[in-house]
């Protein structure tokens, strides 16, 4: 993908979208664990906009596809990503978290932690927590023994790909961030400004339950103007029963849908 910055080097703009700002005050030390979808995509848009990143996966450093790596991100161990970082992004399944939940253990408590990942039992298996009510972002917290930020989570991957764009664009797709901290919550808002989307302060880990699928929310594809309001209108007891619909419906399809077309299965679950 020629034209996007190198890491390193200053630049106001990245060329996938997101903002780039001045290394002597920004640049930050980012390990992403998971090369997944999310993951691969974020490794990528992080470090061409100038971030020193490394990323791993649960096969090692020699297994992470070259893609992955192409604007300056590094392949470690996932022990190396999650050590002597600003951020670390966990990208992995919802499901097993509580399998690296031991790489958090000296990770100290200034380390700003950000989840990315949604609760599907049809994927992965049912968590009793959950189904009894736990909000899922507390569950993440809880299996690692840390507070965690909330972000991500609320876009498909080709969103988070394809549609990136700079920050002050009108018509900028916009993405809710929660977590408990102030502090890691403005570091989880800039990341995701820097990734191409504008960020919204979704208030508490206790609340982001307004985020998670299949809310008005949930890879909507919504404005900034739009997203608060949807995140109001996020009714608890309806979430679960529309996931289910919703995994239904994708069930049924007889060919994959384009990234529009599941964007449009989102917002029809809410008319």
């Amino acid at each position: 993908m020629p034209g996007r910055p190198r890491p390193g080097r200053p630049s106001h703009r990245s060329s996938h979208g997101g903002t780039t700002h001045s290394q002597e005050e920004h640049i930050m030390k980012l390990g992403i664990v998971g090369t997944g979808p999310i993951g691969t995509v974020l490794a990528r848009t992080l470090s061409a906009g100038g971030h020193d990143v490394q990323v791993a996966n649960s096969r090692g450093p020699e297994t992470v596809d070259p893609s992955v790596t192409e604007f300056g991100a590094r392949a470690v161990t996932a022990q190396e990503a999650v050590e002597d970082k600003d951020v670390v992004i966990l990208s992995v399944p919802f499901t097993r978290i509580p399998d690296v939940a031991g790489l958090f253990a000296s990770v100290p408590p200034q380390t700003v932690v950000i989840d990315t990942s949604n609760y599907f039992p049809h994927l992965g298996g049912r968590v009793e927590p959950v189904e009894g009510g736990q909000v899922e972002s507390l569950w993440v917290a809880e299996q690692l023994g840390r507070p965690v930020v909330k972000a991500w989570n609320a876009a498909v991957a080709g969103t988070l790909q394809t549609r990136g764009l700079p920050t002050g664009t009108p018509g900028r797709i916009a993405l809710p961030v929660a977590a408990d901290s102030d502090e890691a919550r403005r570091i989880g808002m800039r990341l995701v400004d820097e990734s191409g989307f504008d960020p919204l302060d979704a208030g508490v880990l206790a609340d982001s339950w307004r985020q998670q699928p299949m809310t008005p929310a949930y890879c909507t594809e919504l404005v900034l103007e739009e997203l608060g309001p949807a995140l109001s209108a996020a009714d608890r007891s309806e979430a679960p029963r529309n996931r289910d619909r919703q995994m239904s419906r994708f069930a049924t399809l007889t060919a994959m849908p384009t990234l529009d077309e599941v964007v449009e299965l989102n917002r029809s679950l809410h008319r």
